[in-house]
């Protein structure tokens, strides 16, 4: 099972992501961008404010299909529990946004170059929080993180999740950091397989 965790930047999601390790001790947990050369290469373009924002949807791309390819199919493959803090609606969001300017349908663009080739998740946590409490968060130390932008990100995310109810489960991300890490508990319960004999 996939379960990916998504939300603007400052929505606490990798503090939660980190916290469940110890809720999950046998889920496989990883993250986008990986910690491979393709992730340092987008980590580079997120600190570039001139930035292609074409070449750089293709470095993400690269990133993903890579993930895909040595950590989450794999894992799938052997019947884990895969627990990734950003995957492809990320992509879509974010990237849907830094093309706004470039392309006229510029996440549906993101989502056609994923589609091939990527792997839906069976359960996606949305992390929601306005975006100038996320951007006072984040504490804005790149492009990524300015109010603005993330106003765009989070209305691209409230598209996603219009075309795919089911999939998302929305969580208060405003709320304290206990009451947020039980929401996503009690969300993952309900969908990892119990215990063999157990309810």
């Amino acid at each position: 099972m996939l379960v990916t965790l998504e939300g603007i930047d400052g929505s606490g999601k990798t503090t939660v992501w980190e916290a469940l390790h110890e809720e999950f001790p046998d889920a496989v947990f990883t993250r986008e961008p990986t910690e491979t050369w393709y992730g340092e290469a987008v980590n580079r373009s997120i600190g570039d404010d001139d930035a292609d924002p074409l070449a750089e949807l293709f470095l993400y791309t690269a990133d993903h299909a890579a993930h895909l390819a040595e950590t989450v199919q794999p894992a799938l493959d052997r019947g884990d529990l895969v627990i990734s803090d950003r995957y492809s609606d990320s992509r879509y969001a974010y990237q849907g946004a830094t093309l706004a300017d470039v392309l006229d349908e510029p996440m549906q663009y993101v989502r056609d170059v994923h589609e091939p080739f990527t792997v839906r998740p069976d359960l996606t946590i949305y992390f929601d929080i306005d975006p100038e409490t996320a951007a006072r968060r984040s504490g804005k130390t790149n492009k990524f993180e300015q109010h603005a932008y993330l106003s765009r990100v989070r209305e691209n995310y409230e598209r996603l999740i219009e075309d795919d109810p089911g999939r998302f489960v929305r969580i208060d991300a405003s709320d304290s950091q206990s009451a947020v890490l039980k929401q996503v508990v009690d969300a993952l319960d309900q969908v990892v397989d119990p215990e063999p004999g157990g309810a």
